[in-house]
């Protein structure tokens, strides 16, 4: 597993950068961005990140997206836990939520599915971040690839995508 910290310059995209990594830099936050060899055959991307990270699946936060009554919502949730459809509809003033059609996630974030980052969407999506997170001193999200992670303090992830905080995950 590589591992190593970026700074990057304002603005400008890095080799090898991500649009979440280039937010990220430009936004001055303190992160780390860990790279390592992705597993097509990984039944679960964000326990294979975990695994690679060597970290607990509650510190790893996987992306994903829903239909809240019309509007595309992003859910960041523990790994190890699954969505709770109902508290993100709840959480966003919602009556009904459904996992989101992948092909509509890719096309909204500009992302493939496994790597869906919170940051750098092609467009601002209203966020809900899991509570769980507020406890730990970080958290790592994808960087906007397979293989490719960010780890940065739950509260910059929040400050950054203008996310809610509320119980939404099970498990």
């Amino acid at each position: 597993m590589a591992k190593k910290t970026k700074q990057g310059r304002k603005g400008g995209q890095q080799s090898g950068g991500t649009p979440a990594t280039v937010a990220l830099a430009a936004s001055g936050v303190p992160f780390t961005v860990h790279a390592y060899e992705h597993d097509p055959a990984a039944a679960s991307y964000g326990e294979e990140a975990a695994e690679a990270l060597g970290v607990g699946p509650d510190q790893v936060f996987k992306t994903l997206l829903a239909d809240v009554d019309g509007t595309l919502t992003v859910a960041v949730v523990p790994v190890s836990g699954s969505l709770d459809l109902k508290a993100l509809a709840a959480a966003v003033g919602g009556k009904r939520a459904a996992m989101a059609d992948p092909a509509a996630a890719e096309r909204s974030t500009g992302y493939v599915l496994g790597g869906i980052s919170p940051l750098g969407q092609r467009r601002r999506l209203r966020t809900v971040v899991d509570a769980s997170a507020q406890g730990r001193p970080t958290v790592c999200v994808s960087a906007g690839r397979r293989g490719l992670e960010v780890e940065l303090a739950p509260a910059d992830l929040v400050a950054l995508t203008g996310a809610r905080i509320a119980p939404i995950a099970r498990g």
